[in-house]
Order: structure tokens, then sequence, then C-alpha cells
């Protein structure tokens, strides 16, 4: 391995509810246990996970309110704060590569690439057209590049007309010690007796891409054949809608959606069966959450991750995507056992401190 680095710079959106700001606040705490001088910049200092930032991190706040603003607020801070090695993550990656040209820094940038391009809606304000072709000129300029399965790797390069060999696979750190303790805490909740009904649990924003509206039909499918509940965890744009939904389909009584919460772990662990119903991930890290849980988890098989987590249906149900009935069937077989939980073996891969190992690789390597 290359000369490790002293300093690392991790730089991304805000610290809201989704997968992307877990992963870099996980890498955050795994360099500093390792004793590297860790920043986090951040383009807002805003979201759920504000309380979650390690104590001993330096934070730097752009006050970037636009995507725009982004490039010389970051410039500005690489000149005045000098860092051998920068890590970005998601649609920060062109800000950073942009960012570094203005500086006329010496800053190496390592970007990670969390969602399939062709499909994910972007936060940029430049049409599609432009958005892309800005992303094919400045990938190249990244020392390395990273994706977080194969199916982002294998889109992401055929989507930008990018070498497929250029980006390195890594998994995201999903499972620690704490993992387990938060899985033992206990659920203040009716729903989450043993006398109750069986539980089924989604986890995830409130979004287009997270297709609870199928989740919604699939359950409504499920509870003509037997009672049971649907708990929906995560907050986001599409909640009057999925309420409204679920009230028209004669199923809200049996539909709990507490918004965001920061243990999902305990839940999962109380839930008879986990399902994922997305159109699409990068990778998945509540699939991977929920069985480290011990629970039989059902998803549908969408570009990219769930295949990867799963090993193709070794380690859980795959059902097609926006397909209610399969999800329904699904998820019947899971509720009669016939869908195994995971193997503590199948989460290697996803540990935190096997995952910065590898970060930390690739981090070295780039200076």
């Amino acid at each position: 391995m290359s000369q490790m680095p002293s300093r690392i710079s991790l730089f991304w959106g805000t610290l809201g509810g989704g997968g992307v700001e877990l992963v870099m606040l996980t890498l955050a705490e795994e360099f500093l246990r390792r004793g590297i001088e860790t920043d986090i910049v951040l383009m807002k200092r805003k979201g759920e996970h504000k309380g979650e930032v390690p104590s001993e991190a330096r934070v730097f706040d752009l006050k970037a309110h636009q995507v725009v603003m982004g490039p010389p607020a970051l410039a500005q801070h690489l000149r005045r704060r000098r860092t051998s090695v920068l890590l970005s993550a998601g649609y920060t990656n062109r800000i950073a590569l942009l960012a570094r040209i203005l500086a006329g820094a010496s800053t190496s940038v390592v970007i990670s690439e969390h969602s399939t391009v062709s499909i994910s809606s972007s936060k940029s304000v430049l049409p599609d057209w432009t958005l892309d072709q800005l992303t094919k000129w400045t990938y190249p300029l990244a020392e390395q590049m990273i994706a977080v399965s194969e199916g982002v790797a294998d889109d992401v390069s055929q989507s930008l007309n990018l070498r497929r060999e250029d980006f390195e696979v890594v998994y995201n750190p999903v499972i620690g010690p704490e993992t387990f303790e938060r899985a033992e805490q206990t659920v203040e909740h009716p729903w989450f007796s043993d006398a109750s009904p069986p539980l089924i649990l989604g986890v995830g924003r409130l979004v287009e891409q997270k297709g609870f509206s199928i989740l919604l039909r699939a359950f409504a499918e499920v509870q003509e054949s037997r009672r049971c509940r649907l708990v929906i965890l995560g907050e986001g744009d599409k909640r009057s809608v999925l309420q409204e939904q679920a009230t028209q389909l004669g199923i809200r009584d049996d539909i709990w959606m507490p918004g965001f919460v920061s243990n999902p772990q305990k839940y999962m662990a109380e839930a008879s069966v986990f399902a994922l119903s997305s159109r699409w991930e990068g990778l998945g890290n509540v699939l991977i959450e929920a069985m480290a849980c011990g629970t039989p988890v059902v998803s549908t098989d969408c570009p990219s991750g769930p295949a990867e987590i799963l090993e193709n249906g070794e380690h859980g149900r795959l059902v097609p995507v926006d397909d209610p009935v399969a999800l329904a069937a699904g998820i019947e077989d899971a509720l009669d056992g016939h869908v195994a939980p995971a193997p503590r073996s199948a989460l290697d891969r996803f540990r935190r401190e096997t995952v910065a190992e590898q970060y930390l690789n690739i981090l070295s390597s780039a200076m």
C-alpha cells in the first residue's frame, strides 16, 4: 500500500437522510479511528444527520445554497486549507473537479458514484445534455473513480462513454458493531408486540425512486388473503400522495408512516419481512441492514445493487420492478417461511472496517 494520507477531505452535499450521507459519515469515523485527520466539507450544513457528525472531524460549511455556487466556494476552501486528497460523492463529483481547476490546487481528487446516472435524477439546474457533456469532460480528470456496485460501474461507464476498467467497485460500509446493538433496542409501538399480526417493513425516502406506491398495491394484495400490517419509515414529497393512495385502497388503518427515524434497525429486527420496492438504486443500504438484522428480505431486481447484495436471490427473493403482484407473492412466500434470512457470512463485503481499508488503499494510491 502507498503512504497513508495524513489528512483526508470528504466532500458531499448535506447531512440529509440518504445513503450517501451515511456512507461518508461512516468513512469519516473509520478514518478518524485510524488516527487520520479528517475534514468534512459540505455544500450546506443541514439535514437529519447533523447530530451524527464525529466530534473529532473538522467541519466546513461552504454555504453553497445552489449547485452553481459550489465550484467557486470549494475552490476558495482548497486554496485556504491545503489537503493532499479529497473524496467526493454523488452530484458533488463535478463540483470537486471544477473547483480544483479554479483553485489551481495540487489536491488529488477521488470521486465516488452512488447511483445509476442513466436513470437517477440530477440536482443540477443544467439541461441533461449539458450535464452529460460536463460529466464526460470532468470525470476523466479524477485521479481515481469509485462505484458502489458493479451495476453502477457498468451504467456510468456506458452512459458517459468512460472506460469500465477505470472504475474501482467498493461496496458501502454498512455493517459495524453498532448495527447489531441498534437492532436490539425496543420499538415502543403496539404493532411490534408478539401478539400482533405479521408486519411488513419498507424504509426509504418517500420519493418516486423508492416505488412505495407499488408496495402499497402489493400490501393490499397480501391483505386479501391474510391480516398483516405495513410500516414505512422515511420522509419525502410523496407522503400525501401515498396516504391518499392508501385511503383509496382501503388499507389506511393498517399502515403506519412515522417519518424519518434515526434507528431503522430496531424496526427491521422486529419485522416479519423487509420489502424493497425501488425502481433503481446505487446499492441499497437498507437491504443490507435488514439482512444484518436477520429479517427475510424481498426486493425488486432493480438496477443496480439488489441482485449483487442478494447474490442473485441466494440470500432473499428478487422480483420484477413495478410489479405489485410479483412483490405481493414474494412477501407472502416470506411470511410463509419460504424466504430464509441471510447468513452472517453474506455481510462480510459490507463491513465498515473492510470497506474503509479499500477506500484508504485507493486514496493513498491517488496521491
